[in-house]
């Protein structure tokens, strides 16, 4: 009897984010092709220069943070802790050409592999803002 009251309550907490883009494969999907869309598009290329190469690494990272991020398992913090997104990226010049860079790779990704409306512009918005947090430079 009390299993039927577990997933009864399970069954009436909304999806995650996470959740509702299909979990670790797409999040993870979502990741490799942000990283894609920057090394390939030559508008992103400044963007591109500011990371170590290869990427292997910075990509594992980005879908740790992500699926975190999204209300899937918290894989980054786990690793590292508390994600500091601003303090962490200090050390890069980050102004509003790189966050354009950035959005642009982002916007791609979303609409290349999100097909819900409502998901997409809750995550458009998402993004956005936290681009626009992550300017450090005039």
């Amino acid at each position: 009897m009390l299993s039927f009251f577990k997933s009864k309550k399970a069954a009436s907490e909304p999806a995650s984010q996470y959740q509702q883009l299909g979990g670790e494969t797409a999040v993870r999907a979502m990741a490799e092709r942000f990283y894609d869309i920057m090394e390939q598009d030559p508008r992103a290329r400044e963007l591109l220069a500011m990371h170590p190469q290869p990427l292997t690494a910075v990509r594992e990272k980005f879908f740790e943070f992500l699926s975190g991020w999204l209300g899937g398992p918290q894989l980054f913090v786990a690793k590292y802790g508390h994600p500091r997104l601003r303090a962490r990226h200090l050390p890069f010049r980050i102004d509003t050409a790189m966050r354009d860079q950035w959005l642009l790779c982002m916007y791609q990704v979303l609409d290349e592999q999100v097909s819900d409306p409502l998901l997409h512009m809750q995550l458009k918005q998402q993004f956005t803002r936290l681009a626009h947090h992550m300017i450090n430079t005039d």
